[in-house]
């Protein structure tokens, strides 16, 4: 417990009043929606019914979850719409793994970070997991999870001058550390975050905390992160924005003044919280 920061279950942003029905699909704003995949969430851009090329998917989940990505999208918005374009906040296995399938179904372009360009179009793999860091099955499963590269370079294209394609109002904000091209999103109007994993609000480590969701402020994966020089100063960098919304790679959607609070703290005292107290990674990234 002492590395987390715990948040209550009244910060959710996922509020019964926004989702009178149980569903894996959760309302969050008007136009913004997470759904939980296992261990992992995908965000959906766009306002229920949005016509054919008026939304976006953010990430593609783990493998083997096309399918479900793909219903939940035509139950949002409807069997004949399709997204206009696919955005990943970065390439790890747990965030692409439907995107082929969903790229191909869709005829739809997909965006990332110009740095995550090699771990997308063949190229590289990711640096070794980190299973000595500790915290849990999750991390010392992490030697089994895939590194890749993926290549899906046919459809690859690179995120330009902070502009997102499909989300008019949102801009991209570069935070590596978790992934050298890791990318957040951020909408100034209602200060709303996708962070990603720069920054998750469930212990990840633990395949207890992963199942019971249980809402808490986290550094990003630790078992994943290969540069925490660079994962301190992207937290740094989304607690200065202050938002009032995040929805995170994994974890709830938080919002309010406790979250503000715990996100602030986290990046004032990132090292003794985030960072591992040994690990392959911390004295030195990959």
């Amino acid at each position: 417990m002492k590395h987390q920061i715990p948040l209550d279950e009244s910060s959710r942003a996922d509020t019964p009043q926004l989702n009178p029905r149980r569903t894996h699909t959760r309302q969050v704003t008007a136009d913004l929606a997470s759904k939980r995949l296992a261990l992992v969430n995908v965000v959906f851009y766009g306002t229920p019914g949005a016509a054919d090329r008026e939304w976006v998917l953010i990430d593609a989940g783990v493998p083997g979850t096309a399918g479900m990505i793909s219903r939940a999208a035509a139950q949002r918005f409807g069997t004949k719409s399709r997204p206009c374009a696919i955005i990943l906040t970065h390439g790890h296995f747990d965030h692409v793994g439907g995107v082929e399938k969903l790229a191909e179904e869709w005829d739809v372009p997909i965006y990332a970070h110009e740095a995550e360009q090699p771990f997308l179009n063949g190229t590289s793999s990711y640096p070794p997991p980190d299973p000595s860091v500790g915290g849990g099955l999750m991390a010392a499963l992490s030697p089994l999870y895939p590194r890749g590269p993926i290549d899906i370079g046919r459809r690859l294209k690179i995120l330009a001058e902070e502009a997102v394609p499909g989300m008019p109002g949102w801009r991209f904000i570069h935070t590596p550390g978790h992934a050298p091209g890791h990318i957040s999103l951020w909408r100034e109007s209602d200060r709303a975050l996708i962070a990603g994993d720069a920054f998750i609000t469930t212990n990840q480590e633990s395949a207890y905390s992963v199942l019971v969701q249980r809402p808490e402020l986290h550094g990003p994966p630790r078992y994943y992160t290969p540069d925490w020089d660079q994962a301190r100063n992207s937290v740094q960098r989304l607690a200065q924005l202050k938002p009032e919304l995040v929805v995170t790679g994994h974890g709830p959607p938080m919002r309010g003044h406790e979250m503000q609070a715990a996100l602030e703290a986290l990046a004032r005292e990132f090292d003794r919280i985030a960072v591992p107290e040994h690990g392959r990674y911390v004295r030195a990234a990959a």
